[in-house]
C-alpha cells in the first residue's frame, strides 16, 4: 500500500477514530495489528519474517541484562541484526562474489526476492540500537512484547524512517494519552504538508531525476546542469515529505516520532549540514559508531576521531547500497567533515575578515553544490555512471537547449521558494518566523480564513495533481 495512495490516507483516518474509542489499555495492540495488515500488504511473507526479527531481538533482549554470558548474548544479537543486512541487501555485494571464486553455483539474491525485505535497512538499526543501549545500561529490557513489536513495526515509519530510539518511542507508549483534537490537528496540517511537498513538488520532478540517470547519452549538457542543481531539492522534499507524513500520522496517535529534517540548505558547512538532514540516521551512526569507535582507539589522539570519521561515514555510505558510488559517497563526507575539522582555525581567520552576510550564505552554498555532488553518486547505478555524468557536464556549449525537457514541471517549482523562504526565516529571523506562526495559528477570523484558504488550495493542487503511486527514494533502502 503506498503511503501517497487514497487507500492509506482512508485507513489512516478511520484508524484515528477507532484508536481513540479503544479502551487505552488495548490502543498499542490496536496500532499493532494495524501495522502487520499494512505490512502484509506488501508480503505476508515479509509480515512473517518481521515477527521472527522481532521476536529474536526481543528474546535476546529479555536476556541480555541479566545473563551470566553477556559478552556472547550481545554479540550473537548484534551478528543476528547485521546478517539481515547482508543477506537482504548486501548479498550481491558481499557473499554471492566469494561463492563465485569458490565455483559454487548459488544465488543467494533469492532470499530478498522471497522476502521483500522492505525497510529492512531501518528496523535492524532499531535492533542494534536496542541491544547495545542494554549492553551499556543506558536503558531496561521492554518486557512487554506488543510494545516491542510497534517499536519495530509501527506503521508511519516502517517504509522509510525516522529511525527511532527506544527509550523515546517506547515509554510513550505507556502514557496512554487521551483524545485531544490540538494535537490531532496539528499532526492532520503536518500529513497535508507532507503530501503536498511529495505530490506537488518531488512527484513532479522524479520522472526527469531517475529518466536522467537512465539515458545520459542523449540528454542534452544543459539538462544535466538543470537536474544536477535540483538534485537535493528532489531528494529534500521527497524524503522530508515522507517524514511530514509519518511524523503526522503518529502525532494524531498521541506518538511523536524523532525530528528528520532541520532546514538543512541553510547550514553553513557539510558537518552541520548532516546534523539538519536525515537526522534520526545521521544520529544514529554518531552515537553508536562514531562514540564507540572513538572510545575503543582514545589512545590515539585526535587521530581517533579522524579514523572514527571514516569508518561511520563509509558505513554510512554503504549503508545506502551494495555499491563502490555509496562506498565513495561516503567516503566524501567523511573527507570533507576532516577537512571542516582540521581546518576550522584558518577559515575561521580568513572568513572573520568578510561582513557576516558574506560569510554566512559563501558556506551556504558551497555546502550545497558539495551535496549536488555527493547525490550525483547517490543517484546513478555505479560509478561507471558516475563518472559519465560529469563528464557530459563539460559538454555545455552553444545556447541553451530544453527541447528534450517539458518546463510545465519546473513551473511548479514556484511551490519550493515559498517552503525555503519559511525555513529561511524560521533559521535567519526566528523573531519574525514566530510572528507569522501566531498568525497562522490565531483564533480571530482573519487567521482562520486565511489558514483555511492555504489548506484549501493545497487540498485543491494534490488533487488536481494526483495521488500518484510514486515510490519515495529512501523506500529503496
Amino acid at each position: 500500500m503506498q503511503i501517497t495512495s487514497q487507500y492509506y490516507i482512508l485507513l489512516s483516518f478511520v484508524s484515528i477514530f477507532i484508536y481513540y474509542l479503544l479502551n487505552k489499555r488495548y490502543r498499542v495492540l490496536f496500532l499493532a495489528l494495524l501495522s502487520g495488515a499494512f505490512i502484509a500488504t506488501y508480503s505476508y511473507i515479509l509480515l512473517l519474517y518481521v515477527l521472527a526479527f522481532t521476536l529474536v531481538n526481543y528474546l535476546i533482549g529479555l536476556r541480555l541484562p541479566d545473563s551470566a554470558r553477556k559478552k556472547t548474548l550481545y554479540l550473537t544479537g548484534i551478528v543476528f541484526n547485521v546478517l539481515q543486512l547482508i543477506l537482504l541487501k548486501y548479498v550481491s555485494f558481499t557473499i554471492n562474489p566469494i561463492l563465485h571464486l569458490l565455483h559454487v553455483d548459488l544465488d543467494l539474491t533469492i532470499i530478498a526476492k522471497v522476502i521483500v525485505p522492505l525497510g529492512v535497512s531501518y528496523f535492524s538499526l532499531q535492533g542494534i540500537g536496542y541491544l547495545i543501549s542494554l549492553k551499556m545500561g543506558w536503558e531496561k529490557p521492554e518486557k512487554n512484547f506488543a510494545d516491542f513489536l510497534l517499536y519495530i513495526i509501527f506503521f508511519p515509519k516502517f517504509v522509510s524512517g525516522p529511525i527511532e530510539r527506544s527509550n523515546h518511542f517506547l515509554p510513550q507508549l505507556k502514557e496512554g494519552k487521551s483524545f485531544d483534537m490540538g494535537v490531532v490537528s496539528s499532526g492532520l496540517r503536518i500529513v497535508l504538508i507532507g503530501l503536498f511537498k511529495k505530490v506537488a513538488i518531488a512527484n513532479q520532478l522524479a520522472p526527469y531525476v531517475m529518466d536522467m540517470f537512465k539515458d545520459m547519452q542523449s540528454a542534452e549538457p544543459w539538462s544535466l546542469w538543470l537536474i544536477f542543481i535540483l538534485l537535493p531539492l528532489y531528494l529534500y522534499f521527497d524524503f522530508s515529505g515522507y517524514t511530514d507524513i509519518a511524523i503526522g500520522i503518529a502525532r494524531t496517535f498521541g506518538i511523536e516520532l524523532l525530528p528528520n529534517f532541520n532546514s538543512p540548505f541553510f547550514a553553513h558547512n557539510v558537518t552541520t549540514f548532516w546534523k539538519r538532514f536525515h537526522i534520526s540516521l545521521a544520529s544514529w551512526f554518531g552515537d553508536y559508531i562514531f562514540r564507540q569507535t572513538v572510545f575503543k582507539r582514545r589512545k590515539w589522539g585526535v587521530y581517533a576521531s579522524v579514523y572514527a570519521v571514516f569508518i561511520t561515514w563509509t558505513l554510512f555510505g554503504i549503508w545506502h547500497g551494495a555499491g563502490w558510488n555509496f562506498m565513495v559517497l561516503g567516503f566524501l563526507q567523511a573527507l570533507l567533515i576532516n577537512y571542516e575539522f582540521f581546518t576550522r582555525k584558518a577559515r575561521y581567520k580568513f572568513f572573520s575578515r568578510l561582513p557576516k552576510f558574506v560569510n554566512i550564505w559563501t558556506g551556504r552554498f558551497f555546502t550545497y553544490i558539495f551535496y549536488c555532488i555527493s547525490l550525483v553518486f547517490f543517484f546513478a547505478p555505479d560509478l561507471k555512471s558516475v563518472f559519465a555524468f560529469f563528464a557530459r557536464l563539460t559538454e555545455v556549449h552553444g545556447r541553451l537547449y530544453m527541447d528534450d525537457m517539458s518546463l510545465k514541471p519546473f513551473m511548479l517549482l514556484i511551490y519550493v521558494p515559498i517552503f525555503l523562504f519559511l525555513e529561511f526565516l524560521q533559521n535567519d529571523m526566528n523573531g519574525t518566523y514566530l510572528k507569522l506562526e501566531g498568525f497562522w495559528l490565531g483564533n480571530n477570523t482573519r487567521s482562520r480564513i486565511f489558514r483555511w484558504t492555504v489548506y484549501s488550495l493545497m487540498i485543491t493542487i494534490i488533487y488536481i495533481v494526483g495521488l500518484k503511486a510514486e515510490q519515495f527514494v529512501y523506500a529503496n533502502f
